[in-house]
């Protein structure tokens, strides 16, 4: 194994962070604003709002996130409509295919940890609010989300962890974030140990900084996490 190569690789890799950390930021940001109301009305008592919600999740659950990235990159790129709308501006572009694929998937996602973050409410918190004369949005907005936030926080970590390393199946679409970069590495020094060992460390290192963020969070909105025992 050659040491020097991995640094110089290293070096090299890291000129495709930013893109890699665009990719990241904008599907998670995204993702998680798209959630919440997909998470409302999975928990909806409208059945119909609820099933669709549900079989979108099924579905998307289902199916590996690798076939979701070729059915819009390769698929939609296909269909002559698609081509001749203004959905094409957007379609044309690996950047664009690899942000909704990674927005579709993670919103499935998302959307059941902030359900079995709602349903942890506990009941005597919803009639208290009831009592208290408060109406549906309020409570929700006040009590119900930001407890449910609280409770969602360590599977929510998870999901951001699986983000962050799903960004690298966006290089199959040519676009080049690290893992692109790594890639066409490989092919000029045939070192793919090297090139690989590089890119991994640096998607360790993002993850390990998602883990002390997560932790922190837990931390500050989890007062018992406080007490000293």
């Amino acid at each position: 194994m050659d040491f020097q190569l991995i640094i110089n690789n290293f070096l090299v890799i890291l000129q495709g962070l930013d893109e890699t950390l665009i990719l990241i930021f904008l599907s998670l940001i995204l993702g998680f604003f798209i959630s919440i109301p997909f998470a409302l009305a999975r928990v909806s008592s409208i059945k119909v709002l609820s099933q669709s919600v549900y079989y979108y999740i099924f579905v998307i659950r289902g199916t590996p996130l690798l076939v979701q990235i070729y059915l819009i990159y390769f698929g939609l790129g296909s269909i002559k409509i698609v081509r001749e709308s203004f959905l094409w501006i957007l379609l044309k572009e690996p950047f664009w295919c690899g942000v909704i694929a990674l927005v579709i998937n993670t919103v499935a996602y998302t959307t059941e940890i902030f359900r079995g973050g709602i349903q942890s409410v506990t009941k005597g918190q919803i009639e208290s609010c009831k009592s208290l004369g408060m109406n549906k949005f309020t409570m929700y907005f006040k009590i119900i989300l930001p407890n449910a936030f609280r409770q969602a926080l360590p599977a929510y970590g998870n999901e951001i962890i699986l983000m962050v390393k799903a960004t690298s199946l966006v290089s199959l679409t040519t676009y080049m974030e690290m893992t692109g970069i790594a890639r066409s590495i490989m092919y000029k020094t045939f070192a793919p140990v090297e090139a690989f060992i590089a890119a991994g460390s640096i998607y360790l290192f993002l993850n390990f900084l998602v883990v002390q963020l997560i932790k922190f969070l837990e931390w500050k909105y989890n007062p018992h996490l406080r007490i000293k025992t």
